[in-house]
Formats: C-alpha cells, sequence, structure tokens
C-alpha cells in the first residue's frame, strides 16, 4: 500500500518544535505516534475522548491565541467529528492547524476501511467550510513546508498526510489524565490548583 511512514512523518513534523506549538492527540495512533516522536509537557494526550481533539484544539487556540496549536487525529476521528470542523471554519482561528493522517482505515478496531478509504476527501470537505487553508501530503518534503505553515499561524488550516495503513508498536504515554492536565497546564504558566 501506498504511503507515508507515519512514525517518520509525525517525527519529521514535530522535529525542533517551537516553544510555542502546543500539540493536542487524538484517540489511539496520533497519541502513540506524538510520543514515539518525543514527549513533551506541551503534548495534550486525550484518552478515550474520540471526537473530541479538533474540538479541545480549537478552544485551546481560542485561550493562548499566541502560540501556535496543532491537533493531530485520524481520519475516523476527524470523520466522526464533522461538526466540529464546520464549527473551526465559521470560529476562524488563526492558530489552529489540524493533521488527519489518513490511512483509510479504522486502525483502533482491525483495520477495517474507513470513509476515507471508500473516496471521501477530509481536505476538500474542510476547504468547502471554509477553511483558510487545506492541502493533502503524500511526500516527506512537504511535511517540512507544513511546518513552516503551522508556525506561521496563517487561519485555520487541515493537512491530510496520506500513511501507509500499518500499526506499529505502541508508545504509550502515561494514561494519568491528572497528571497530563497538571503538566500541560504548568507548561502554559498556570499554577496547579
Amino acid at each position: 500500500m501506498s504511503g507515508l511512514d507515519r512514525r517518520e512523518a509525525v517525527g519529521r513534523l514535530l522535529a525542533n518544535r517551537s516553544p510555542d506549538l502546543l500539540v493536542v492527540t487524538g484517540l489511539g495512533s496520533p497519541t502513540y505516534d506524538a510520543m514515539a516522536a518525543g514527549d513533551s509537557d506541551r503534548n495534550f494526550y486525550l484518552w478515550g475522548a474520540m471526537g473530541g481533539a479538533a474540538m479541545v484544539g480549537l478552544g485551546l487556540a481560542k485561550a493562548q491565541p499566541q502560540k501556535s496549536v496543532l491537533v493531530l487525529t485520524g481520519d475516523g476521528e476527524a470523520m466522526m467529528g464533522l461538526g466540529s470542523l464546520a464549527t473551526i471554519a465559521v470560529q476562524r482561528p488563526t492558530n489552529l492547524s489540524i493533521v488527519v493522517l489518513d490511512n483509510g482505515r479504522f486502525g483502533e478496531t482491525g483495520m477495517q476501511a474507513s470513509h476515507t478509504g471508500l473516496g471521501v476527501e477530509i481536505d476538500r470537505v474542510a476547504a468547502s467550510l471554509g477553511f483558510a487553508w487545506t492541502e493533502s501530503i503524500d511526500d516527506l518534503a512537504a511535511i517540512d513546508r507544513l511546518r513552516e505553515r503551522i508556525a506561521a499561524r496563517a487561519g485555520a488550516g487541515l493537512a491530510v498526510v496520506r500513511i501507509k495503513a500499518e500499526n506499529p508498536p505502541r508508545v504509550l504515554p502515561s494514561r494519568d489524565c491528572v497528571h497530563l492536565k497538571t503538566r500541560f497546564r504548568a507548561a502554559l504558566g498556570f499554577q496547579p490548583g
């Protein structure tokens, strides 16, 4: 099957990341991929919140307008949250980017064909909703350009990164949600409490 190696693509996307980049990861593999690229106090891993990553990203982007916010999610979760994409489009945050890792499969439930595996193009859906920019990526050089675009805070954007349909070994961050919340808040300068 064609597509990029997911770990290589995410590693490249998060390499040498700016201290201003906050990352929200969707359920399952996007979380494992971000963790494999290197844990950070500025990563907010969502456990058991399928469909919620984009809206958490929107809230964070509105609360932290001086920071770049990246939502790293999968095609299954993105399809589950199409209403969220519409809300993001009408809210027009300048600092929110969504990267959809698209393998055309539901990786968490057995690799069945997903909507994108059957022809839905999430980047085109986002464009029709009014996102400031969208793109489809299938080569590593484009990942470097995407990283620059995210840092530029050029409006709400969505990129679909075409990846191979495979499940690499899991690299798990802490499942202690209170710990994850507390360290993320501390990274933003908030005191515990």
